[in-house]
């Protein structure tokens, strides 16, 4: 299967609100419907043979996979919601939360961001590797669950009284989203406490990029940038906000990737390019071990002072942004260590209108970093307690203000390198 960048995924949620990019099958939906309504059993041999070609891992997490084709195969099914529960048992053996079938709705919903709005309340989700609980990734900023104080690493634990134990985001994702207006009541657990929200869906237009300029403490002019999620109109948005604050000539920036779950390769590599000039931004390993490497190509807009914001719900794209802005020395990462998804997941449409995204690789920072689960530890530590954290992301609001210890934090270093960088102008080119 050819992959493009285009076609790849990363992201911490593993079906929520998060951009997708769809390669493959899928171009003749009438045709592959009735076919699939005459031999359920296509279908499953075609996600069989899409995990074949293209997994991560030729082990198959150390699962006998020409077995389970025959296994699967072997079984009679009446219907397509049999064969679609067993292809979730199938790729249930690989033991991959991010590698998942998503049957025609789950697989709308999951394309949703494309639109640039969806109907719900605002939160993304993840399922934790070894506990199989539903966690949140990060609540979207100005939307019901952000305004109702749920925070990044929150457990949803229940979902209008129904227990999310074994439930897969998938499942979760259909239960939270419905009709503009209407209620949902969600049971979080934080810590050892456990609290009820009761959210009202609403329409949520998806802007992942804010800017303002700020004042340092010696009247420096401070652009402040806050990414949300690597969306297919995040570079668009970012080249718009550098380029407004460049002619307002600030001093330097605050790039903020805090609750940032991720989302498209190609954003956060042509975000990349917006601020490192020349140098390495990240290599992508298949399971052959062929990596496929992305770099500066001479375009970044600005090469002014940086000090980059993450915290532990800032994921995947994420993370290949702040690593690279880390290893290439172009930026100082302040905050707490991230999330650690170092994972690649490329999404098919499939003959019937369902679709499969399938974990295709991993990627490495410019060192060679493999942050999967490890996540990246910024230079300068600055540990939030819950309390902290719910009075930052949640009613208060208090993101960039002097209320935001690592906000004020970034600005400190920020006006140091401000400072520094105007006691050594760069020497004039001579002819």
């Amino acid at each position: 299967m050819a992959i493009t960048k285009r076609g790849l995924v990363l992201s911490a949620t593993a079906a929520a609100v998060t951009a997708v990019t769809v390669t493959g099958a899928g171009l003749h939906l009438s045709q592959g419907q009735a076919f699939f309504q005459e031999s359920p059993k296509e279908l499953i041999d075609e996600v069989w043979q899409l995990i074949d070609r293209n997994y991560v891992d030729a082990t198959f997490n150390q699962v006998d996979w020409r077995a389970v084709r025959q296994e699967y195969l072997g079984r009679a099914y009446s219907n397509k919601e049999e064969a679609y529960e067993a292809i979730r048992e199938m790729l249930g053996k690989l033991d991959d939360p991010y590698t998942r079938f998503m049957d025609p709705q789950e697989f709308k919903n999951m394309q949703i961001d494309t639109s640039g709005e969806l109907t719900g309340v605002g939160i993304q989700l993840a399922q934790d590797e070894e506990t199989k609980e539903l966690i949140v990734v990060s609540p979207i900023e100005d939307t019901p669950a952000f305004e109702a104080g749920i925070m990044a690493r929150d457990v949803i634990v229940e979902i209008d009284g129904q227990s999310t134990q074994g439930m897969d985001t998938n499942a979760a994702v259909n239960l939270i989203r419905g009709p503009e207006g209407s209620t949902v009541k969600l049971t979080i657990r934080r810590g050892e406490q456990e609290m009820e929200f009761d959210l009202r869906r609403a329409r949520i237009e998806l802007h992942p990029v804010r800017y303002s300029i700020q004042q340092g403490s010696r009247g420096e002019k401070v652009g402040y940038i806050r990414l949300t999620q690597f969306s297919a109109n995040a570079a668009d948005e970012m080249r718009n906000a550098i380029e407004d604050l460049e002619s307002k000539q600030v001093d330097g920036y605050v790039l903020d990737l805090r609750i940032n779950p991720g989302g498209l390769l190609y954003a956060s590599i042509d975000i990349a390019r917006m601020w490192i000039d020349e140098g390495l931004i990240v290599s992508t390993v298949d399971r052959q071990g062929i990596s496929e490497q992305e770099s500066a190509n001479g375009t970044a807009l600005t090469d002014k002072p940086l000090v980059v914001l993450v915290d532990g719900g800032s994921a995947s794209a994420s993370e290949i942004l702040s690593g690279a802005l880390q290893d290439d020395k172009r930026a100082v990462l302040i905050g707490s260590k991230t999330f650690g998804k170092g994972l690649v997941q490329s999404v098919r449409g499939l003959g019937d209108g369902s679709g499969l995204a399938v974990t295709v690789a991993k990627y490495l920072t410019p060192s060679g970093r493999d942050i999967n689960q490890a996540g990246i530890e910024p230079d300068i530590k600055i540990e939030l307690t819950d309390e902290q954290r719910q009075e930052l992301f949640g009613v208060s609001n208090k993101i960039g203000t002097d209320g935001d210890l690592q906000y004020v934090k970034a600005l400190e270093i920020l006006n140091q390198q401000i400072a520094a960088a105007r006691q050594s102008p760069k020497a004039e080119a001579t002819p």
